[in-house]
């Protein structure tokens, strides 16, 4: 069993700063793309930020130039640090990673979710 954990949601006043965190653990042979979604309230989970194993990163255009995405690879956690935050960042912010594990002698490679933390940003 593989579970990711994420962390470090919260209400922030626009122009502040939030740094989340998603950790996975379990049955995990290696971590491949790692990444950040986000869902608004009646609007479909969009991808925030991706990052590749090797370090490439990849940002929606409504995020480029305030927020980062990294990764730990000895921690098996990715993180996303939010600057400059707006009014329209909030939503649920959820985590991902295709992570190659195995069961019963077999190896699977599989995209795995987190919960999901809340990201209000509001005065």
């Amino acid at each position: 069993q593989v579970q990711l954990v994420e962390s470090g949601g919260g209400l922030v006043q626009p122009g502040g700063s939030l740094r989340l965190s998603c950790a996975a653990s379990g049955s995990i042979v290696s971590v491949y793309d790692m990444g950040w979604y986000h869902q608004a309230p009646g609007k479909q989970r969009e991808l925030v930020a991706s990052i590749t194993r090797a370090g490439s990163t990849n940002y929606t255009d409504s995020v480029k130039g305030r927020f980062t995405i990294s990764r730990d690879d000895a921690k098996s956690t990715v993180y996303l640090q939010m600057n400059s935050l707006k009014p329209e960042d909030t939503a649920v912010y959820y985590c991902n990673a295709d992570i190659r594990t195995w069961y019963r002698g077999n190896y699977f490679t599989i995209k795995y979710w987190g919960q999901g933390t809340q990201v209000t940003v509001s005065s």
